[in-house]
């Protein structure tokens, strides 16, 4: 029986030992990252809601116009879209949820997955209202438990999106980016 030359097998671990290495490092490196906080490609636009938020294990009761309850859980999965109004909602405030609405179409296929739920006096100008009602589903928060996401901001909308299970994940404050709502839209809206 011949016996090893010990230099021979130290060589031979060393290069077990570096081959695993290389295969090891970028988990490695993904881990620390991680603990570091950075995510890479995972930072959406809109700010997430902390504490998380459920609608329906809240109640949120939103009064329609014809006066029924909405329904946050529909009979087929589809996200939310709300939209809440500051004061004086206007000329301003018309032009960001048209874009919302674009928005929207822009899902192509898929918005028929989005709701669009507004909340708040409508805009002043009877053309814009009617103008609204093809896409928006008009509400009252009736008892104010959205009341925190609610712009101060005259003439100004606020946004929550809210997952199929009422779920709030995002908000999306006065003077958000339109195009960084659809972009985060396209993420989860698939």
């Amino acid at each position: 029986m011949n016996a090893a030359d010990p230099a021979a097998v130290r060589k031979s671990r060393i290069f077990l030992v570096l081959v695993a290495l290389v295969f090891a490092a970028p988990m490695i490196a993904a881990t620390l990252l991680g603990w570091a906080g950075w995510m890479p490609g995972t930072k959406g636009n809109g700010e997430a809601i902390v504490p998380q938020r459920n609608f329906v294990a809240e109640q949120l009761r939103v009064e329609l116009a014809d006066g029924k309850t909405y329904a946050w859980r529909d009979s087929s999965p589809r996200f939310t879209l709300v939209a809440l109004a500051g004061p004086d909602c206007a000329a301003h405030c018309f032009e960001t949820l048209t874009g919302i609405a674009k928005a929207r179409v822009m899902l192509n296929r898929n918005q028929s997955r989005l709701r669009l739920l507004y909340i708040g006096a409508p805009p002043a100008d009877a053309n814009q209202r009617t103008a609204m009602q093809a896409y928006w589903i008009f509400g009252r928060d009736v008892e104010g438990k959205l009341a925190t996401y609610v712009p101060s901001t005259p003439d100004s909308i606020s946004a929550v999106l809210v997952e199929s299970n009422g779920t709030a994940l995002s908000l999306y404050p006065a003077g958000f980016d339109v195009p960084g709502l659809l972009r985060d839209m396209l993420k989860v809206i698939k």
